[in-house]
């Protein structure tokens, strides 16, 4: 039997301390985020709140909706969005996007859902950036183990920040974090969403139940099993195959783009401050 569970008050008071070691050691005390109005946003929400006092953090909605009869950025969302505001007393701001990508996505006729998507998820993280200086405050990272390994993100986009303190977290044991902290039922409870485009869910994309892949992934990277090892333990090959090949496909937007090596100290191989070896 293969057990996510986790220790969430041992999980709180680490991810916090991480929060203010990482941010203080660079000389911030302020953060800032996108607030999506699901669990993993909240989350990260909660945790930097706890860290840094509510006062000290940034809520950003940032919704898309380029006719009101097709909105991607559904008014439920942004009304979970300000519950969790409001519960917490953080500071909050909303900052429309529809008419910063609309030119882009508008201007060409052959535009997909993804490359839209993909825009309305960079622009958002430019929104942050830029907030990110009259705050005074770091962008923090919202995506999970579970989206890092599979490459579910958006490079640039949903993927840039300056600290990911639930990455080493998988869906399901985000879910367990999320119950303690507090964070409201209806946003644990809801489908996972990206309000990419009307009707989006991260299940229905991926074709798999983040239950069911978190299962795998734990056994393929936490414990190192080899593929037919997975298969022997009862999953199916296609699915073990499809979960493979997603994690090396992506690998590229985990790490930070590779230079090549021409002087004595390259940067990120041998030119390396004591905070790169991690904390």
């Amino acid at each position: 039997m293969i057990d996510l569970s986790i220790n969430t008050d041992l999980t709180i008071k680490i991810l916090t301390g991480f929060i203010k070691t990482e941010l203080n050691r660079v000389g911030f005390n302020k953060t800032l985020m996108g607030l999506s109005g699901g669990i993993d946003s909240a989350v990260s929400l909660y945790l930097s709140a706890r860290a840094f006092g509510p006062e000290n953090v940034l809520a950003v909605r940032m919704p898309y909706a380029k006719h009101s009869s097709s909105k991607t950025s559904p008014q439920d969302t942004l009304e979970d969005a300000q519950t969790m505001i409001d519960d917490l007393g953080v500071q909050s701001m909303t900052v429309e996007i529809t008419e910063m990508v609309d030119p882009l996505i508008d201007h060409y006729e052959d535009m997909t859902k993804l490359r839209a998507g993909n825009i309305m998820a960079r622009m958002r993280m430019i929104v942050l950036y830029d907030q990110s200086v009259p705050f005074k405050g770091l962008v923090m990272g919202t995506s999970n183990k579970t989206e890092m390994l599979l490459g579910y993100s958006t490079i640039f986009g949903d993927s840039a920040a300056a600290l990911q303190p639930i990455g080493d977290l998988y869906k399901t044991q985000v879910r367990q974090l999320a119950k303690a902290l507090g964070v409201p039922d209806k946003v644990i409870q809801k489908a996972p969403s990206a309000d990419l485009w009307a009707g989006q869910t991260d299940e229905g994309e991926l074709g798999f139940t983040y239950a069911e892949v978190d299962k795998l992934l734990y056994l393929l990277v936490d414990q190192r099993y080899r593929p037919e090892a997975c298969v022997e333990e009862g999953f199916d090959k296609a699915f073990v195959e499809r979960v493979m090949g997603m994690m090396r496909r992506n690998h590229f937007k985990r790490v930070m783009p590779p230079i090549a090596k021409l002087s004595q100290r390259t940067i990120g191989y041998d030119f390396l401050y004591p905070r790169d070896w991690g904390t």
